[in-house]
């Protein structure tokens, strides 16, 4: 296993993680506040801690999609071109994803020296820079993902090969493995 392909899978279990967890936490606390409502006891931090938490799920979740290159895409297209010009479109494609993560995690920096104070309304503790650390942490988290996985997607796509339609036809490969005792 090269370097690469290490930091990817390690970059991988990590964000799985941290989505799952998020998830069972939103999870949680969603059927938490619901039975409390029902109970006749509601909790005024309930709403804008699940708002945040799926923004969290939002960014990490799309860090892992770009580091497994599952992202919406236009393999056919970039297929269909000659391999000349198909490196052209995949460099100024992959450059302007990576331009705007950049500029949205500079952005992210700059909403947290604006947002240096202010503390959630309905959790007075909790400052509302932690919540919003996400911004920059999550873009760098993309470009990262997405630079790792270039390398994979420049070989395959220089060969000819679209990432979306390999996984197609894996996933009918295998339900036909599944169900071929079946006919």
């Amino acid at each position: 296993m090269t370097i690469l392909s290490r930091a990817n899978h390690i970059l991988s279990r990590i964000l799985e993680s941290l989505t799952i967890l998020l998830m069972v936490g939103l999870t949680a606390i969603v059927i938490i506040a619901v039975l409390a409502r029902l109970m006749g006891q509601s909790f005024s931090w309930y709403d804008e801690v699940a708002a945040i938490m799926l923004a969290w799920i939002t960014y990490y979740g799309s860090a892992l999609a770009a580091l497994h290159r599952r992202h919406i895409g236009f393999d056919t297209v970039l297929l269909a071109l000659p391999p000349s010009m198909r490196l052209v479109a995949l460099l100024v494609g992959e450059g302007l994803v990576l331009l705007f993560f950049v500029l949205m995690a500079r952005a992210g920096l700059q909403v947290l020296e604006v947002l240096e104070g202010d503390m959630l309304v309905s959790l007075t503790w909790v400052p509302v820079q932690f919540t919003q650390s996400v911004i920059p942490i999550g873009a760098t988290l993309f470009v990262v993902c997405q630079l790792l996985s270039l390398p994979e997607y420049w070989a395959k796509t220089m060969q000819g090969i679209s990432l979306e339609h390999a996984e197609i036809e894996e996933e009918v490969e295998t339900e036909l493995q599944k169900n071929k005792d079946r006919v």
